[in-house]
């Protein structure tokens, strides 16, 4: 963008240097914060949101799985019984 006078031409350069420095300036502050929550969720154990979802379905099937083999031993000393009377032992 050129003018005919000089001293705009140099105010519109200085103006479009200041903008990109503060935009430089944004991203950077950014970085900035982003990586001190990091180094703070490392610090205090934090996990993700997703880590934790999966770690939680996990845990799910594991009592499940706990739960069913807990009544496999019921259900096999009911079988023998059922058996026998059927037999008429």
């Amino acid at each position: 963008m050129h003018s005919q006078n000089p001293i705009l031409d140099e105010f519109a350069k200085l103006t479009q240097a200041a903008m990109g420095i503060a935009q430089t300036a944004g991203e950077e502050a950014k970085s900035a914060m982003r990586a001190q929550a990091d180094r703070l969720a490392a610090e205090f154990d934090l996990i993700r949101r997703d880590d934790f979802e999966a770690l939680k379905a996990e845990v799910a099937a594991l009592r499940e799985e706990i739960a069913s083999l807990k009544a496999a031993p019921k259900e096999a000393k009911k079988a023998p019984a059922k058996k026998s009377a059927a037999t008429g032992e």
